[in-house]
């Protein structure tokens, strides 16, 4: 079977600051590309003698089950959303498309249309690893309570302790004295620095959080860097779902827990405070003391 993941072709604002500089599908979720990830998913299933074509967009996290009802199916079929572009196709050829037959979304399934959707996807992906992968330097006096991939050239130092599935990549600092906690990804050339907390989040290449931060279910796009005494807030106090902003309209994210959404390049001045469900826009900065109460572009 020929395996398309095309690029996603609904409304690419509602994702940022994460598409400001990529597109959805070279996001990481547990390390790797979101597309390369799919790719993973669909071809564990799909059948090595059907010669049909498969071609699914890369904001498309179908459920295994759909996908192994869909391959099922022997006739030209489309998955469509309610509201946005097809998400998926099965064709024996490219001209079968006007003649599909639409079978039906599932509920398990996941279409990624806003930033907080990644994080679901690096969730479930994080909670399957079961093994460890230690290609980097791990020092003395350091707690591993779950799975450690970490990467050449990284070195974990003394006092760090780590709770939950953790990916570190190359060349990477984490420590003295850090909590790491829940799904989380830490990409190249990382620092997390005395006294940091990081849970459940995932945080790209070059982000240095150096000194007395947390950051807490949470997405931080490359060559960030977080002031000493950066907090992100990720709870209510009426433990209801946190809400955003997206274009205009203030949306249920369906989280109890979640932080911020930062794209590239931002820099936090020290003792910088952020709401839950705010975003941050690429090459913006926070002065001393900063409150973030709402969405900065």
């Amino acid at each position: 079977m020929k395996i398309i993941i095309h690029e996603y072709q609904g409304n690419k604002s509602f994702l940022e600051p994460l598409t400001c500089k990529r597109t959805i599908g070279e996001y990481p979720v547990a390390g790797i590309p979101l597309k390369e990830a799919l790719l993973k998913r669909i071809s564990r299933l799909v059948p090595e003698n059907d010669s049909r074509i498969l071609s699914v967009s890369e904001n498309f996290w179908i459920s295994e089950k759909l996908l192994s009802d869909f391959l099922k199916h022997e006739k030209p079929s489309v998955i469509k959303s309610e509201d946005g572009p097809p998400l998926a196709w099965l064709l024996e050829n490219e001209g079968d498309r006007n003649n599909a037959e639409e079978f039906p979304l599932d509920d398990k399934s996941l279409i990624i249309k806003y930033p907080w959707h990644i994080l679901s996807v690096h969730e479930e992906l994080m909670s399957a690893i079961d093994r460890d992968e230690i290609s980097g330097k791990v020092r003395e006096n350091v707690t591993i309570d779950g799975h450690l991939i970490l990467g050449k050239g990284s070195v974990i130092l003394p006092g760090v302790y780590m709770e939950g599935n953790v990916i570190i990549g190359e060349n990477s600092k984490i420590g003295p004295n850090c909590y790491i906690r829940g799904a989380t990804y830490i990409g190249d050339n990382c620092h997390v620095g005395q006294a940091v907390e990081i849970k459940n989040s995932i945080l790209m290449n070059k982000v240095s959080a150096g000194h007395l931060s947390y950051i807490g279910d949470s997405i931080i796009c490359p060559s960030t860097n977080f002031g000493a005494g950066t907090i992100t807030a990720n709870f209510r106090h009426d433990g209801k779902n946190h809400q955003s902003a997206v274009d205009g309209k203030i949306l249920d994210t369906g989280r109890r827990k979640f932080g911020t959404i930062i794209g590239d390049n931002v820099h936090t001045g020290i003792h910088t405070g952020i709401y839950p469900g705010r975003k941050i826009w690429p090459d913006l900065s926070t002065l001393p003391g900063d409150i973030v109460r709402k969405d900065l572009k």
